[in-house]
C-alpha cells in the first residue's frame, strides 16, 4: 500500500515553492495602517509596554491584521509571532522588554482587533487547512502564508528594525508555520525558529484514510478527498506535505528550538522528534511531562533564552 507520504513534493519542489512565496510576498502591494483601537482593556492589561493593531491591505494578497510593538529604545532585533489554529492576536510585552520589537501576524482575517471574525468559519472552524486539501494547494496556507511573509519583510523595512536580526516563533499551527516560514526565509537572514508543541510534524506519516473521521479538523478534509475525489488525492497530499515541518527539515539551517507535551495527542511528541531529528543545524528538542495540546509555560522562557544566544 502506498504511503501518503510518498506524494509528497520533491526537495526541488519544495525550494521552488519556498521561493515563490518570498517572490509573491515581496511584490504585494502591501498597505498598513496603524489603527486607532482600544489595545487593554480596563480589566486587564500590560500598560508598561505600549503596541497597536495594524490593518494589512493588499489587492494581490488581501486584507489581514497585525499586532505591532516596537522596541522601547528605538532599534533592536525583530521577533515575529504566528498564531496557533485558534487564530487569536497576541502581545508579548516580555519580549518588547528584552529589546525586541515583536509583529504578531494573524493572516487571512481570522483576528480582528475586535475579535474573530465569525463569518470567515460558518461551520465553526477556520478553514485554511480544508482548502489547502481541496484546492490541491492553490488555496488555503499557500495565501496564509504569503500574507504572513508579507508582513514580516514589512516590519523587517521598520527603522526600528535591525532587518539582518530576526526569528519566528510561535505554538501549534504558530510553531509549524515558523518552521515553514523560517525555511522561506532560509537565505534571506532569519537567524532562528522556535515552536511550541509544534503542529504539522510529520502530518501524514501515520495516517490511515479508512480510520480517519469525514469531520476531524485535520483528518477531515483528506478523508473526504479520499471518498469521493480519490483521483485528487495524491495532488492533496502533495499540497499538504508543502507544509509538513519534514519537507523543510533540511532547509533549516537556523538554530531552532522544538518543545513538545509528553501527553499532548494532537501534535504528539514523537512525530515532533521526526522533525527534530532531520533537522541539519543547531537544535534543541523538549520533552514537557504531563503537558497536553497548549501553549506551555516553558517555552517563553526557553524562546527567550534561544534568541539571546542567536538573535
Amino acid at each position: 500500500m502506498t504511503a501518503l507520504t510518498d506524494y509528497y513534493p520533491s526537495p526541488d519542489e519544495v525550494d521552488w515553492w519556498c521561493e515563490r512565496i518570498l517572490e509573491r510576498a515581496g511584490e504585494a502591494d502591501l498597505q498598513v495602517e496603524m489603527l486607532d483601537e482600544e489595545v487593554w482593556p480596563f480589566r486587564l492589561g500590560v500598560r508598561h509596554t505600549g503596541g497597536m493593531f495594524v490593518s494589512l491591505k493588499s489587492k494581490a494578497l488581501g486584507d489581514f491584521y497585525g499586532f505591532w510593538q516596537p522596541c522601547p529604545s528605538g532599534r533592536g532585533p525583530l521577533l515575529v509571532h504566528i498564531p496557533g489554529y485558534g487564530a487569536e492576536l497576541s502581545a508579548h510585552p516580555e519580549l518588547v522588554a528584552d529589546g525586541y520589537n515583536v509583529l504578531h501576524v494573524s493572516p487571512l482575517g481570522y483576528g480582528t482587533p475586535q475579535g474573530p471574525d465569525e463569518s470567515k468559519r460558518p461551520d465553526g472552524r477556520w478553514p485554511v487547512f480544508g482548502d489547502t486539501a481541496r484546492s490541491l494547494g492553490k488555496a488555503g496556507y499557500v495565501d496564509w502564508l504569503a500574507q504572513a511573509a508579507s508582513a514580516t519583510l514589512w516590519a523587517l523595512g521598520q527603522e526600528e528594525v535591525e532587518p539582518d536580526r530576526f526569528a519566528f516563533f510561535g505554538t501549534s499551527q504558530g510553531g509549524g508555520m515558523s518552521v515553514v516560514l523560517g525555511s522561506i526565509f532560509r537565505d534571506s537572514g532569519v537567524r532562528a525558529v522556535a515552536g511550541d508543541v509544534v503542529a504539522f510534524s510529520n502530518l501524514l506519516g501515520d495516517f490511515d484514510v479508512d480510520s480517519a473521521q469525514p469531520g476531524g479538523l485535520l483528518s477531515g478534509p483528506v478523508a473526504d478527498i479520499a471518498a469521493n475525489r480519490p483521483d485528487d488525492l495524491p495532488a492533496a497530499c502533495k499540497a499538504l506535505g508543502f507544509i509538513d515541518g519534514l519537507s523543510h527539515a533540511r532547509r533549516m539551517t537556523m538554530p531552532t528550538l522544538v518543545l513538545a507535551g509528553a501527553d499532548d495527542t494532537a501534535c504528539t511528541a514523537e512525530k515532533i522528534r521526526t522533525l527534530f531529528d532531520r533537522l541539519p543545524g543547531t537544535r534543541s528538542y523538549t520533552v514537557v511531562a504531563g503537558q497536553k495540546h497548549a501553549y506551555t509555560t516553558p517555552f517563553l522562557h526557553m524562546a527567550r533564552a534561544w534568541f539571546r544566544l542567536y538573535v
